[in-house]
């Protein structure tokens, strides 16, 4: 075994690499970048190397000074966890030239499996099933768009040479086709520096089943099962959970052997994920295949009882499998949630910031349990527009499907993210859809459950607004507690002669505003009056951030947890039933406020690059027309005008970076 690896990577793989190194009594080394000089997969090494600047083709897609820092601190093997360097044959040879063990596949295999047109015609030896398309070399833009018009519409356009959703669109007519086609040719370069795509004749109503196989050096290949990937957002994986439901022992084996004979086609070493589409009466055809230990593989371990970080690590010191085929067993059901920074009302639009507040339930971290949390950031890092949006996975587990639901929306309640934006609410709904909580699974479950999941309310105004109260007297307790002495003239603990003392708060959620009283009746209680309607009220606060209330209603008493975290005047709140982010107004200081800026301007939602400038000074645009695509976070966004109107002056050119709210043109009235 290895005494000292190199983990070509960040953020949570990188973290999850060098637990499971630092179990197995393996010395780690990091590389990072000159953004992540304090990033918690550095601190979570032994040793740590800065290998150039922010950006990824700066410093992590650098492998010649990942490979002289390797040699510079005695590794002996580099893995490359997933994303950058992973799938690159390139790289792979270049560790095996240099005398460094890369862990993972051969070159040959990742270069095999790389392209996807040619690993489509290896399949097809194989006697693996396909999707009807076209995977030649010629990629000449007409020959595309006539294999596209006779594989017949809907085609999806996928890069050859990619994977992780990036460079792959779905075209309906032919007249999308050559925007499409554009589109997908500069993410296939931006993010994998090769142009080349494939057409496929794209299945309605699929399902995307995953089987993980893992081989040896002694030939030996078996299948750990399968995942159902299916719930997506952009071609990207929103939830995945293993056993697939529905699966039959008999498909099971089905696709378990062929994804084995892929595997064997190509002389496959080390973890890697066949991945099929899958047609809902179960027939299936092979997608792709990544050569690499995949971002879900924790729902595979969950259910297998293994750690799937430690075999990579056996596999390329030369050991056989630890397991055969007939050893596997699955236990239970387990389902995993990518938490990310992004926007899902604004077509999940990533977000950067602060994580001020990292709440997780009570979990494991890069250890099977019924509840665990993989991350690679803690409260007070920051997530940046150079890498992933992902902030974590949270992986739960159950006897069955169903207490894994209920697992999975009780850790979800109890994860407390405040700072930016994350999709934490949506995956809750999205695991309490119809179609999810039935197993009624396709790549367009999103889409298909799009009343249920977007433009939802949060939590009830009065239990918000009642938290934020509970908020504020609580921490104005916590002062007179901390001052030895305090004019009682000036408490605000609402003692008086005679009489009742009401108390007013003024409260924003969005562009609505509230006023709400707090009324503290001379004979003692409270009572709480939000929107006109009051009710009878109490809390207990076990500090500032944590509180029970209480509200009467005639004979009912109903009792809700909450928990507040406050930022400035912002006071973010969570409970069972949601979440919501009230601000306190000081009206005084408002009223003296000027007119907010009107509408109308089309800015960077978050920092990027302009790739694409669609109009010109003196152009006349629509609300919702195309004007410009940038670059952020390894994807494209369309950005489009905000209503109708004349261009009258382009501020950036293409190429130039935009910070977060940069305005990028002057539109001035429509003729």
């Amino acid at each position: 075994m290895f005494s000292k690896i190199l983990i070509a990577n960040r953020g949570e793989i990188a973290c999850r690499v060098a637990a499971t190194a630092r179990r197995m009594g393996i010395q780690t080394v990091a590389v990072y970048s000159e953004a992540d000089a304090d990033a918690q997969h550095v601190k979570a090494c032994d040793e740590a190397v800065c290998v150039g600047g922010a950006a990824p083709r700066d410093s992590y897609l650098q492998w010649q000074r990942i490979l002289e820092a390797a040699k510079a601190t005695g590794a002996q093997a580099i893995h490359p966890g997933y994303g950058f360097l992973s799938e690159n044959e390139a790289f792979a040879q270049a560790c095996a030239d240099a005398g460094l063990v890369f862990i993972g596949p051969p070159a040959s295999a990742i270069q095999a499996m790389g392209l996807k047109a040619q690993s489509k015609r290896l399949m097809e030896a194989a006697g693996v099933p396909l999707v009807p398309g076209y995977h030649g070399a010629d990629q000449d833009p007409a020959l595309l768009k006539r294999e596209a018009t006779r594989i017949g519409y809907p085609v999806l356009i996928k890069a050859s040479a990619g994977g992780g959703g990036k460079g792959m669109r779905v075209v309906h007519s032919e007249a999308e086709f050559d925007a499409a086609l554009a589109s997908c040719q500069r993410e296939a370069i931006n993010s994998f520096g090769d142009a080349a795509v494939l057409v496929e004749r794209y299945v309605t109503k699929p399902r995307h089943i995953e089987i993980q196989v893992f081989g040896d050096t002694q030939g030996d290949c078996v299948y750990l099962f399968e995942r159902d990937c299916s719930v997506q957002r952009r071609h990207q994986k929103v939830l995945e959970e293993a056993p697939a439901p529905g699966m039959t022992e008999a498909r099971r084996r089905e696709m378990g052997e062929a994804a084995v004979a892929a595997a064997k086609a190509v002389g496959y070493v080390g973890a890697g994920t066949v991945e099929f589409i899958a047609e809902q009466d179960g027939r299936f055809y092979f997608m792709e295949m990544n050569t690499r230990l995949p971002v879900e593989h924790p729902v595979t371990e969950a259910i297998t009882g293994l750690d799937l970080g430690e075999w990579p690590l056996r596999v390329a010191a030369g050991q056989p499998l630890p397991l055969k085929q007939n050893e596997l067993r699955i236990h239970g059901h387990a389902i995993e949630a990518r938490i990310c920074a992004e926007n899902p009302e604004a077509q999940f639009l990533p977000a950067t910031g602060r994580l001020d507040v990292l709440r997780w339930p009570a979990a494991s971290r890069f250890e099977r349990s019924d509840v665990r949390v993989d991350t690679g950031v803690v409260e007070g890092d920051a997530i940046s527009p150079h890498y992933d949006s992902m902030i974590a996975k949270l992986i739960v587990w159950g006897e069955d499907r169903a207490q894994a639901l209920a697992r999975l929306d009780e850790a979800l309640a109890q994860t407390h993210i405040v700072g930016l934006q994350t999709n934490v609410a949506f995956l809750r709904r999205c695991a309490a859809t119809a179609s999810f909580a039935g197993a009624d699974l396709d790549t367009g479950l999103i889409e298909r459950e799009r009343a249920a999941l977007f433009g939802q309310p949060g939590l009830p105004l009065d239990v918000a607004a009642a938290a934020v109260v509970a908020h504020t007297l609580a921490l104005e307790a916590q002062t007179r507690r901390i001052d030895s002495w305090s004019d009682p003239w000036s408490a605000r603990d609402g003692w008086r002669l005679a009489g009742d003392a009401v108390r007013r708060f003024d409260l924003a959620e969005g562009d609505a505003h509230h006023e709400v009283l707090l009324r503290r009746h001379h004979g003692g209680g409270l009572s709480l009056t939000v929107a006109g309607s009051t009710t009878a009220f109490a809390v207990d606060s076990a500090s500032p951030e944590q509180h029970t209330l209480r509200f009467s209603e005639g004979l009912a008493l109903r009792r809700v947890r909450v928990h507040t975290y406050a930022r400035g005047e912002e006071v973010a709140v969570f409970a069972p039933q949601g979440s919501a982010t009230l601000t306190e107004v000081d009206v005084i200081a408002r009223a003296a406020e000027g007119a907010a800026p009107s509408g109308g301007r089309l800015t960077a939602p978050m920092p990027g690059k302009l790739i694409a400038l669609h109009v010109k000074a003196g152009d006349a645009v629509k609300a919702g027309q195309a004007l410009a695509v940038m670059e952020a976070m390894k994807m494209e966004h369309t950005l489009t005008s905000p209503r109708d109107g004349v261009v009258t002056e382009c501020l950036y050119a293409v190429g130039d970076q935009l910070s977060d709210g940069a305005e990028l043109l002057k539109l001035g009235e429509a003729a």
